[in-house]
C-alpha cells in the first residue's frame, strides 16, 4: 500500500468541476488582479475567522512582510520570534531590514515559550512574532501581556493554523495582525501561492491594502514604498470553493488525530503531539518525536508511506543567519526537537485502512 504525505487528488476529485466553473467566471470577465473574487474571499475569510478585515496578498511570506511594514518595523529594529519554524518567519524580518531575535520553544507544544520572551527584549525590540505551529495556537494571553507591558506589536504567523482556536478566539485575530498562507499543502490551499493578513484595526487594514499595491493611495500617488503583492482572482476563486469545505476537512483531520492518539499512545519510543486544553488544533501536520527518527523515516518511505521532517535545522543555525552570532546549544529545545521530529499523514481524506497501515508499520519498526 502507498500512502502519500498529502493527497491533493483525493481532495479535488469531488470539487474540481465547481472550481473550473468559478475559474471560468474569472476568465469571462478578465479581471485577473484584485477582481471581485478577491473581495468576496476577503469578506468570507473575515467572517470565517471572526475578524473585521482580511486583506489578500500574493503569498504567506508576503503577508508577513506586509504586516511588519504596516506596524512600522524598520531597519535596525528587533523582532522576537521562534527558531523552530519555516524560514519565512525570520526571513520576513530580515527583508524589512530588522533583526530576528530568537527565543526557545515550549518542549510540549513546539511553540515559542513566553517565559523566555521578556529576557530577550531590548530598547530596539519593536514586535513579537509567535507562530501557531502545526495548527495549534501559541500561548497568546501570555504573549499579549508581555507585548502590552513593553508597548510592542504582535504579528501572528498563522500560516498553518487557519481555524485553530485559543480560548475560544480564532488564531490570527488576537494580535495586531495575523497572517495566513494558502500554499497548496495548507489546510486551505490554493492552486499556487496566496496569502492574507487579518486585523481588527481599520487603520492597519487600510495601510495593508495600500502597501500591497506599492503604497498607492490613488492611481500613481504613493504614500508609502510598498511592493507588488496582489492576490490573483483565479486563486481567490479556487479558495472560495474550498473554504466552504474547510470546517469539514478540519474535523476529519481532528478525527484522524484522535485515532492516532488512541492507537499509538502506548508506544514508548515516540512522543505524540501535546494539545493544550484551551486550544483547538486543526492539525496542519501530525508531528511526533521519535527515537531513531531517521531510521523510522527511511522505513516508512521504504514501505510506501509518505512522511516529512518539519524542520530539520533550526533557523538560528542556518548559514544565512550566521551574522546573528548564534551557535549550537543556544536553543537546546529547538535543536532537540529538530533532531527527533517527524510528520506522518494526517490529511482529511486519509482512510482508516491507510491509517491502520501507517500505525502497524510504525509499531513493526519498533518491534524489530
Amino acid at each position: 500500500m502507498k500512502v502519500p504525505i498529502l493527497d491533493l487528488n483525493a481532495q479535488y476529485k469531488d470539487i474540481i468541476d465547481e472550481i473550473k466553473h468559478e475559474i471560468n467566471k474569472v476568465m469571462d470577465k478578465h479581471q485577473y488582479i484584485l477582481g471581485p473574487q478577491v473581495k468576496e474571499l476577503e469578506e468570507k475569510i473575515a467572517e470565517f475567522c471572526n475578524c473585521d478585515f482580511a486583506i489578500g496578498c500574493a503569498s504567506g511570506s508576503d503577508a508577513l512582510v506586509l504586516a511588519l511594514m504596516a506596524v512600522g518595523v524598520n531597519e535596525g529594529d528587533e523582532v522576537i520570534t521562534t527558531p523552530f519554524t519555516f524560514f519565512a518567519t525570520a526571513g520576513s524580518v530580515h527583508r524589512v531590514g530588522a533583526k530576528p531575535v530568537f527565543v526557545d520553544i515550549n518542549p510540549k507544544t513546539f511553540n515559542i515559550d513566553p517565559e523566555k520572551i521578556e529576557k530577550a527584549i531590548t530598547p530596539k525590540t519593536k514586535a513579537i512574532m509567535p507562530v501557531h505551529l502545526f495548527g495549534q495556537a501559541a500561548d497568546m494571553d501570555a504573549i499579549m501581556a508581555i507585548a502590552q507591558k513593553h508597548n510592542l506589536k504582535v504579528i501572528e504567523d498563522n500560516a498553518q493554523g487557519i481555524g485553530a482556536l485559543y480560548k475560544g478566539k480564532t488564531a490570527g485575530t488576537i494580535g495586531d495582525i495575523g497572517t495566513l498562507s494558502f500554499f497548496p499543502s495548507k489546510n486551505l490551499g490554493a492552486m499556487g501561492d496566496g496569502g492574507m493578513c487579518l486585523t481588527n484595526d481599520p487603520e492597519l487594514a487600510q495601510k495593508l491594502m495600500k502597501l500591497r499595491v506599492h503604497g498607492e493611495v490613488q492611481k500613481y500617488y504613493h504614500k508609502w514604498v510598498g511592493f507588488n503583492s496582489r492576490l490573483d482572482s483565479i486563486q481567490a476563486a479556487v479558495l472560495i470553493v474550498k473554504l466552504a469545505h474547510l470546517q469539514n476537512w478540519s474535523t476529519a483531520r481532528q478525527k484522524n488525530a484522535k485515532y492516532y492518539f488512541e492507537q499509538l499512545s502506548g508506544l514508548k519510543q515516540i512522543v505524540l503531539p501535546h494539545i493544550e486544553k484551551d486550544c483547538v488544533s486543526i492539525f496542519n501536520q501530525f508531528s511526533i518525536l521519535a527515537e531513531k527518527r531517521d531510521e523510522l523515516m527511511q522505513y516508512l518511505l521504504d514501505n510506501g508511506i509518505g512522511c516529512a521532517i518539519y524542520y530539520p535545522k533550526p533557523l538560528h543555525l542556518q548559514e544565512c543567519f550566521s551574522y546573528l552570532n548564534y551557535k549550537e546549544g543556544d536553543f537546546p529545545v529547538s535543536e532537540n526537537t529538530a533532531n527527533k521530529v517527524i510528520s506522518i499523514p494526517i490529511f482529511s481524506e486519509l482512510t482508516k485502512e491507510q491509517q491502520d497501515y501507517i500505525i502497524s508499520t510504525i509499531k513493526k519498526f519498533y518491534s524489530c
